[in-house]
């Protein structure tokens, strides 16, 4: 039905630049996310991504590129994204591959090794490294999803805000406790109960009972205004992790001058590093505000770190048995990324071993 749906809306609202531009026409590109601009990738995508790139093309070559820009679910779901970038109702699109469990199921790699590196500069940078190393993760979202990574995305480090205090793994289990995707798994080896969710419904559903904590990085729980219901921010150091991406349609793409291409890609970089940088830089401002709002922001223990870690530490073994009957290369991404963060100064509360 959702495909369906998509390829309606596909033939009743598609605007991409169709023909190779002439001269001075202006290219004109829809570009979405499902998320607000609050949350930060979506801010870089509006506030450096489109402009950046309509300055570019037109400093550097006889074209003109505008941007029809829809955030929040204006033109696609949190979701939807891949299947609107897909299908061309959008051309470019940021989204979480969490929401794409089946579609993109190795693509979440990182969520597979949990306690790993609080650094988004180093999370990204080690991402690409691993990208760039196997093809497959790249070469899937183009030979089957018709669309071309742009930019990796990186979110700031994953902590747990409650409603309550608690202070031993002991004291989360039974409690119901929101996340996304593959990080529900760090809940249920805990014992506590995991509830799919997103950011744009976790306000009214923490308000209303639904659940009472979110795995969420700090900016997550400022920016959505969770600190008005979770007056507790433990930072639990879960790992600063790379598992969105800017993509955009092979088809778009193909059709764009060349020197328009090379400026999208030049700028989607530049983009993918700064989802790094930003969010690295605003972490400890973000506490301090969490703090300044009445959140009691407090480190978890080495000890209990561990004992979490060693809750979880026969899943990415599991997991990347799983994949691999699925014929995709799960251990050898998995071993990968825990080489290359070691490669750069991460150690593991629990060295996971995957075969």
């Amino acid at each position: 039905m959702k495909r369906a749906v998509t390829a309606a809306l596909a033939a009743g609202f598609l605007v991409a630049y169709a023909t190779q531009a002439p001269a001075q026409e202006t290219i004109r590109l829809r570009i979405a996310s499902g998320h607000p601009p609050v949350q930060t990738y979506v801010n870089l995508i509006t506030t450096f991504f489109v402009p950046e790139v309509t300055k570019r093309v037109a400093e550097r070559t006889k074209h003109k590129v505008q941007f029809v820009e829809g955030y929040g679910g204006s033109m696609v779901k949190v979701a939807d994204t891949l299947e609107g970038v897909q299908s061309g109702i959008i051309d470019i699109g940021g989204y979480c591959f969490c929401f794409e469990p089946s579609n993109l199921p190795l693509h979440s790699f990182q969520v597979m090794l949990p306690f790993g590196t609080m650094s988004p500069s180093t999370s990204v940078k080690l991402a690409r490294e691993v990208y760039d190393q196997v093809p497959y993760l790249s070469k899937v979202l183009e030979d089957k999803y018709k669309q071309k990574l742009l930019g990796l995305i990186a979110d700031n480090g994953y902590n747990l805000g409650t409603t309550f205090p608690w202070n031993t793994v002991a004291d989360i289990k039974g409690q119901k406790i929101a996340g996304a995707g593959l990080n529900l798994k760090w809940l249920e080896y805990a014992g506590a109960t995991p509830v799919q969710s997103s950011l744009p419904e976790a306000y009214t559903s923490m308000q209303t009972g639904v659940y009472n904590g979110w795995i969420m990085f700090p900016s997550g729980w400022l920016q959505f205004k969770l600190y008005e219901i979770g007056k507790h921010y433990a930072e639990t150091g879960f790992g600063a992790i790379t598992w969105h991406g800017l993509t955009m349609n092979t088809a778009s793409f193909a059709k764009l001058p060349k020197e328009v291409q090379d400026i999208i890609v030049e700028v989607g970089r530049e983009y993918e590093a700064k989802t790094g940088s930003v969010n690295e830089e605003n972490y400890p401002k973000q506490l301090d505000e969490l703090r300044k709002m009445g959140v009691d922001v407090r480190k978890v223990p080495d000890s209990v770190r561990e004992e979490w870690a060693r809750s979880l530490a026969d899943w990415p073994r599991q997991k990347a048995k799983e994949l691999d009957a699925q014929g995709l290369p799960a251990t050898q991404v998995l071993e990968l990324t825990l080489a290359t963060a070691e490669k750069h100064g991460h150690k593991w509360p629990v060295r996971y071993v995957v075969k």
